[in-house]
This record gives C-alpha cells, structure tokens and sequence, in this order.
C-alpha cells in the first residue's frame, strides 16, 4: 500500500483558517485555494476526492454565493469529488441549498476537529468505493461498446436491444450503410446467454454467389474440384453461438431456400454430404435495403423474411439524430489525434456548425473517414471547417403546431448545448444562457437524462 498522503482541498480566504485546518489535517495533503478560479484549477490539477469549500465569500451579482458557484462548478467538473461545505453560524439557508445542489456534508465554524476528521473519512470512504465501482464497470465492459449516442431515437434502440438480447428471437435491423448495425448485433450477442461463445459475421454481398454458399454451409472433402479436405461453413462454426448475416438483402435467390430450411429445422448439410447436422444458433440479420419492396418484385422471398423479422429494429440515419455528429466527431478527433500523434484540440465553432449541417449521407462511416482525414490534414491545433471540407447551412424548419415546435426546439437545444459542452452541465447552462437549476428541470420537462 502507498504510504502517499491523501489529498483534500481546500477553498477558504480566510488565513487563520487556512493554518488551523493545515495542523488539524496533517494527516493529509492539504491543496489551499482562495477563490473560485483558483479552486478550479487546482480541481483540475490534483483531482482530489474531497473538497473543503467555505461558501461565505461575498454574493455575485445574482444573490447567489461564490462558493455555492464554486459548488456547482466544481460538480460539475468532477461528479465523484466530494465536496463538504463550511459555513458560518448563522448561515444554515445557504448550506441546505448547498446540500440540494449535491455537496456530501456541511460543518459550521468553529469547527471541532474530531467531527470534521470523522465526516473527511466517511467521504474518503465512500468516494473510494464509487471509484472502485466505477472502474470494475470500465472492465466488464459496455453492452454496446462503440456506439455513441446522445438521441432520444437511438437511446429508445438501445432500450430495445437490451429487452431482446435475452430472448433466442431472430433479429433484424433494417437501416443505411453506416449507421452502426454491427455494433448493435455484437450488442445483442453481449447481452444474450450466448455471450461466452462465439460470435460470428459474414457479408452477404462481398463473397461470390458461387463461393457463398460453400462458405456459410461448409462442404465434404472432393465435394468439388479443389475441395481436398472437408471445410465447416460459418452456420456450424456459430454452433451455440451468434451468426450476423450482414446484408442479408444481397442473399441470392437459391441460398435464401436454403437458408430458410435451416431456420425452419435447425440442421443443414454441407455441400457433397448427405447427413443432417444439427446447428444451435442465434441468428442476426442487418440489411440496407427495402425488403417490403423486393418482395412486390420478387427479389425476397416473403416467408423467409417473416422467419427473419421475428423482432425487426429499424435504425435512424445520422442527420435523425439530433447531438450525436458533434459527439462522434469529437470522440472519432480524439482517437485519431491520439493514434496520430497530433496535438488537436477540438472544432472551431464553425466546424462545429459544418459538421451539424451536413445531411451524412454515408453516415456514421463518412464521419469516421472525414475525421480521420482532417486530422491528419489540419494545420493548426484545432479543426476547421475548410479541414472538414463542409460548408455550414441551416435546415429548412418543418411546420408543427407551437407546443410541439417549442418542445422539440428545446430539447434540440438541449442536445446541442451537451455534446458541444462535451456533457458539461455548467457549461451547456452557460451556452443556453440559463442557471443550472433551470437545465435540471428543462431536462426534466423534456424527458432528457
């Protein structure tokens, strides 16, 4: 065990005590700062689990105190910190706000060294296990590793895929190239009982018909010209685990009967053999194109498609999902600035307003492929929108009677306000040109979390 002090700070003007407190915590590593600005950055410096934060310091010019927006602030910056507040006798109003506000504890001058002690273990302690907590989450890992999303539409999919999972249900996830169907039908094999077997993805559309079906049923040694020893398809390599078919619509009309037999019986054979193997496995399907209209032409068969959809998930392309561009260009930046080795600080604002704009056709494959080139092209420490090679514009606005309008203007707000201020509640309230307080409760209003 480190026998390093633990660090606590300190956010107090008063310098008798400042020296009272620096004897009485000798035990620990006290940080002192006198003001907001400072406190803030040590915050930023140290990461300290406790804050000490006297809150009577003068009121701004909204009644409200320095310390209680120094509070906020340092929340803000750091939700796990705990922060225990000191007031003076007399001043018990502004220390139950503080406790609404989210701080752990509060102590009144004169202080009794013995209580304050206690009360710095107890947040010490419990401080350490939401760490602790925290971090064996980071290792099991997500569900839905790699996918990104701040949108109402994609949150309710996500709610989706979780309900599901458990079940043994096929599943189809309908929606353009790029918007994440992978990741949602690795998500589902997370989530399932299968997760401790394999998961296993093929393309419909980038193999051959003539070498598709070999591959996905496997085939007997001699079964054709250059089979000299037997081969499992991918259907039997899946065996107690997840088979992704990826583009599925792409399945050519032969392999599509065969395709269904097998989901029918659960056996397939392979090319060349004559004997039914018996295959357990969960089958996820994804596909970009309209089957309802391949079926008026013939081009799907129908009693295959019901056999697939017994849950179908139909994915929103990019530009229907308010927020998430500029969240998945400032995490796509960070990744490549990281394996890059550029030193690139986020987006110009209008970047940001470019990167919004853009309808993304290609979704969120053409945004991976924009970053990545920007970063690697951008000459200064932030991203423009000549890197991007976007041009800003506004959306034509959608008529709505005035509630409804009203509604989905704020919550378009809101969105914006949080991903630009990288989940920020302070900030997103600053850019929103309103106090925290009122952010908690517009989110509220609108179903945000």
């Amino acid at each position: 065990m480190s026998d390093a002090k633990q660090k606590i700070l300190l956010v107090e003007d008063d310098l008798g005590l400042q020296k009272q407190l620096k004897w009485s915590l000798a035990d620990y590593e006290l940080i002192v700062a006198a003001d907001r600005d400072s406190a803030i950055a040590q915050l930023r410096r140290h990461e300290p689990p406790v804050v000490l934060l006297d809150l009577g310091l003068p009121p701004d010019v909204d009644g409200a105190t320095e310390g209680l927006e120094a509070l906020q602030q340092i929340l803000s910056l750091s939700p796990i910190t705990k922060v225990i507040v000191v007031t003076g006798n007399l001043d018990r109003t502004n220390a139950v706000k503080a406790i609404r506000l989210g701080a752990y504890d509060f102590f009144q001058k004169p202080f009794d060294p013995d209580v304050l002690a206690l009360m710095i273990a107890r947040a010490l302690h419990v401080h350490g296990l939401e760490t602790e907590n925290r971090r064996l989450t980071r290792q099991r890992g997500s569900s839905l590793q790699g996918l990104i999303t701040s949108s109402e539409p994609m949150l309710k999919i996500c709610r989706t895929i979780e309900k599901v999972a458990p079940a043994n249900a096929t599943v189809l996830l309908l929606g353009e190239s790029g918007t994440g169907k992978e990741i949602l039908a690795r998500g589902v094999h997370e989530l399932s009982p299968r997760s401790n077997k394999r998961f296993v993805a093929i393309n419909c559309a980038a193999i051959p018909d003539t070498l598709l079906e070999s591959e996905l049923f496997g085939y007997e040694k001699g079964a054709f010209t250059g089979a000299a020893k037997q081969t499992i398809g991918r259907i039997e390599y899946a065996n107690e685990g997840t088979l992704f078919l990826d583009e599925i619509g792409d399945l050519p009309m032969p392999l599509q009967a065969k395709l269904l037999r097998f989901l029918q019986e659960r056996v397939i054979e392979r090319l060349g053999g004559r004997g039914e193997i018996p295959v357990d496995v969960r089958v996820v399907c994804a596909t970009h194109r309209d089957l309802a209209a391949m079926i008026r032409e013939g081009g799907f068969r129908e009693d295959l498609y019901y056999r697939l959809s017994e849950i179908s998930v139909t994915i929103p392309p990019l530009r229907e999902r308010h927020g998430d561009a500029v969240l998945l260009a400032q995490a796509f930046l960070e990744r490549y600035a990281r394996e890059l080795g550029r030193r690139i600080r986020g987006f110009t604002a209008d970047a940001l307003a470019a990167l919004e704009a853009h309808p993304w056709p290609g979704n969120v494959r053409e945004m991976e492929n924009l970053i990545k080139r920007a970063a690697i092209m951008a000459d200064g420490n932030q991203i423009t929108a000549a890197d991007l090679g976007l041009d800003s514009g506004e959306a034509e606005p959608r008529p709505f009677n005035l509630r409804q309008a009203r509604e989905n203007a704020e919550r378009l707000a809101v969105s914006r306000a949080l991903a630009h201020s990288d989940g920020s509640i302070a900030q997103a309230a600053e850019l929103l040109g309103i106090t925290r307080p009122t952010l908690y409760d517009l989110m509220a209003k609108i179903g945000m979390k």
